[in-house]
């Protein structure tokens, strides 16, 4: 089985997907943490992002693996553990315009679909159920507030003892929703039939929850706490 789960920055997709994963001991695959791998790595080799063609030679010979733990999945980038690395301002910075880029993207998805071929998965990205596997068995759109994905990213980043406003936070995924739903490549949009999440108001458990009650029954395509 394959499970998609989409969503802008925040809305709790990676959290979700982790614990969906867990639960159902499917594999979890982060393919944002592959863009930033991508990110990463041209930056280590001083690459242009504005050069697409360079930052395609990156994304196609890099070696990606999620690996599993006692104390959580780690990504190990061509025999290099890069877990902590890809959660830093500039990767992330990097990673929006790396995401922009059509040759990336078309790498990428091969390589996601090739992981999809192992066995039964739990997938999360911006375009899993539209681009990478609009076959995929169940497919959930997770959402919220950009005050409410904002506030989230603040506690988050308090929690690692980085000091940056949450006014600022909610105006960057602002304009990231902005980038990522307009691309031209693979734009972040629900798919047609993915169930439709709104988190804002919802706690991580009980979202979990949705899911998987989802996954044994027929769905209901909107689920909204008001």
């Amino acid at each position: 089985m394959i499970i998609a789960i989409d969503g802008p920055a925040g809305s709790g997709k990676s959290s979700v997907a982790k614990i969906i994963a867990g639960k159902l001991q499917f594999r979890h695959i982060n393919t944002g943490a592959m863009y930033r791998a991508v990110a990463l790595q041209a930056g280590r080799l001083s690459r242009d992002l504005g050069d697409e063609e360079a930052i395609a030679e990156v994304a196609l010979n890099q070696s990606i693996q999620f690996v599993p733990g006692p104390k959580g999945q780690t990504v190990v980038v061509d025999g290099e553990d890069v877990t902590r690395l890809l959660r830093s301002k500039t990767v992330d910075q990097d990673a929006a315009i790396v995401a922009s880029l059509g040759k990336v993207r078309e790498i990428l998805v091969a390589k996601q679909r090739d992981m999809g071929k192992s066995g039964s998965i739990v997938m999360e990205g911006r375009d899993i159920g539209t681009v990478v596997f609009p076959q995929a068995e169940r497919k959930f759109f997770l959402d919220a507030t950009p005050e409410e994905r904002g506030k989230r990213r603040f506690q988050e980043l308090q929690a690692k003892n980085q000091e940056i406003d949450v006014d600022t936070i909610v105006e960057q995924i602002r304009q990231r929703d902005e980038k990522d739903r307009n691309r031209e490549v693979s734009p972040l949009i629900r798919a047609e039939d993915a169930i439709y999440i709104d988190t804002t108001n919802f706690k991580l458990e009980e979202v979990v929850d949705q899911i998987l009650e989802s996954i044994e029954q027929v769905p209901i395509k909107i689920i909204n706490r008001k």
